[in-house]
């Protein structure tokens, strides 16, 4: 029985720190301010329209929806919130059953309506996305939804235009910052300001990569470095892709593709990665921004032909002689 407990135990060492330091109150939401005020006085008067959450993946939109029940219902919050995910139940079934059976009824304590979060809802098909609308529409008595989205423009209108609608944006350097900062200091790790960097280069200002990335990190060792950070993230350095595309618009194509290749099979990368790397790094070269344009053009073509098909190394090798006749 006691084995069992722990196991169960939200303060477990092997929990993930995605989970273990997911914000708990409306001012543990960065980067997010003006929309955490509008959710927060929508709480404060009980009154709370249909939400729909749209934005990057990793800036708060779970979070920001778990915080909002947990307000609302207190302790009885786990009996007044139905989460799914609509990438793993995405047809009309889920609509009709699951939903329609949890909306009808009536919540726990003083709070007169449910909610549903419905994460990742663009996954969701055109006529699971209509009967939801009927859903929505029938049972505002008892229950609020909740949608959470990457695109919203794979929500169909007549959807958006029942729910208040609030964009997230990736979360800043700043920001970033001082979550992994916090761990850092919860889980007496030393992370060098230089790993800092390179842990929101390499997230892109998604909180939950940073957080995984930095766990991973952690696992080997207390003291964090940029160089494990970029191991770990399977990317290679920005300064690494620059100093290739440096030796190819120097003309030393053999060598810049040499290196390049070298660069793939160390960090294990695939084509698709170099590109998007190479598309970030070429307005940091010193050549008119003219053909910057076209390059960035060229990668856009050359990413193409990999998802067709094409083979990576040779596609790779197209890109870089492009750099090679800009002199």
């Amino acid at each position: 029985m006691e084995s069992s407990e722990k196991t169960k135990n939200p303060e477990s060492p092997h929990r993930m720190w995605t989970e273990k330091y997911r914000p708990k109150d409306f001012s543990d939401i960065k980067g997010q301010d003006q929309i955490v005020d509008k959710i927060k006085a929508f709480v404060d008067q009980q009154n709370m329209p249909h939400l729909l959450f749209a934005g990057p993946a990793g800036t708060g939109k779970t979070s920001l929806a778990l915080v909002v029940a947990k307000k609302l219902f207190g302790e009885d919050w786990r009996e007044n919130l139905l989460e799914l995910n609509a990438s793993d139940e995405r047809g009309i079934d889920i609509v009709r059953n699951k939903v329609k059976d949890f909306a009808r009824t009536k919540a726990i304590g003083n709070v007169p309506y449910k909610i549903i979060y419905l994460d990742e809802s663009d996954a969701l098909t055109k006529e699971a996305q209509q009967a939801l609308r009927r859903t929505m529409e029938n049972y505002t008595q008892t229950c609020r939804f909740i949608l959470s989205c990457n695109y919203s423009s794979k929500i169909i209108d007549p959807i958006q235009s029942r729910c208040a609608v609030f964009r997230f944006r990736q979360l800043d350097n700043t920001n970033v910052k001082y979550i992994i900062e916090k761990i850092a200091k919860e889980e007496q790790l030393t992370v060098d300001p230089k790993a800092i960097e390179a842990l929101y280069t390499v997230s892109s200002g998604d909180c939950r990569k940073a957080e995984n990335i930095l766990q991973s990190c952690a696992a080997l060792g207390k003291d964090i470095k940029e160089e494990s950070i970029f191991s770990m993230a399977s990317i290679a350095r920005p300064d690494e892709i620059k100093e290739i595309l440096q030796l190819a618009v120097k003309n030393q194509f053999t060598v810049a593709r040499d290196t390049l290749l070298k660069t793939k099979l160390a960090y294990g990368l695939s084509g698709l990665d170099i590109i998007r790397q190479i598309q970030s790094e070429i307005w940091n070269l010193e050549i008119p921004d003219k053909r910057k344009i076209e390059l960035v053009d060229k990668c856009g073509e050359i990413e193409f032909r990999m998802v067709e098909g094409s083979d990576e190394f040779i596609q790779l090798e197209a890109l870089l002689s492009q750099f090679t006749l800009t002199t």
